[in-house]
């Protein structure tokens, strides 16, 4: 089998535990995904194995002649998304053109870590960006929400490498780990994770059992 596999995140909600505790959850459909390709030490360099997430009702467009032929070779039909995750044990076990279904490779009350691309929040200051105080709020201050002195006089004359500043917030790749999966539902390919995971609702997500 293999260490991980490709999601879509569905949005947030929350449920209650056994004692009425709230819980917030993130609803992730996760799977089915198919075995596109397998890579090889012998050819590749490393192993590993291609899978892609198949998505019903959904055509996909613009395919290219060599990605046409990519999933020929494999006999499945194209999908949008593909993804390498590592094999955990014999590779040869997996075959070109399986599913693979969540409940094959996860545990109810495992902890998985889960990769996505966070919201884009366009070019922002340093209050929203890294959580700057700012200056006094009182009238005629003039320095409300600004940075403020960024480098130093005399030496080293210049503004050191990695200034917080202000500029392009998220859109960015991130992992979240040590999510409990709190909750499976195999006839839906849905599973609940305990707590939010990267990017916003429909958007593709990788999810790996924890390392």
């Amino acid at each position: 089998m293999i260490e991980g596999l490709i999601g879509k995140k569905i949005g947030m909600t929350q449920i209650f535990d056994e004692d009425g505790k709230v819980i917030p959850v993130t609803a992730i459909k996760l799977g089915p995904c198919v075995v596109v390709q397998k890579r090889t030490i012998d050819r590749d360099g490393y192993e590993a194995v291609q899978i892609g997430f198949v998505e019903e009702n959904k055509k996909i467009k613009n395919i290219t002649k060599p990605m046409k032929g990519h999933f020929k070779r494999a006999g499945v039909s194209p999908v949008k998304v593909l993804k390498e995750f590592k094999p955990l044990g014999n590779i040869d076990d997996v075959k070109l053109g399986d599913k693979i279904t969540f409940d094959k490779i996860f545990q109810i009350n495992e902890k998985v870590d889960v990769t996505g691309k966070s919201k884009g929040k366009g070019f922002q200051g340093v209050m929203k960006r890294y959580g700057f105080h700012g200056g006094r709020a009182t009238h005629g201050s003039m320095f409300h929400r600004a940075p403020g002195s960024i480098g130093a006089s005399a030496y080293p004359s210049r503004v050191i490498k990695g200034k917080k500043m202000p500029g392009h917030m998220g859109d960015k790749k991130v992992t979240v780990k040590n999510l409990e999966l709190v909750g499976m539902y195999p006839d839906k390919n849905v599973v609940l994770l305990k707590g939010a995971v990267p990017g916003y609702s429909g958007s593709y997500v990788f999810v790996r059992k924890k390392k």
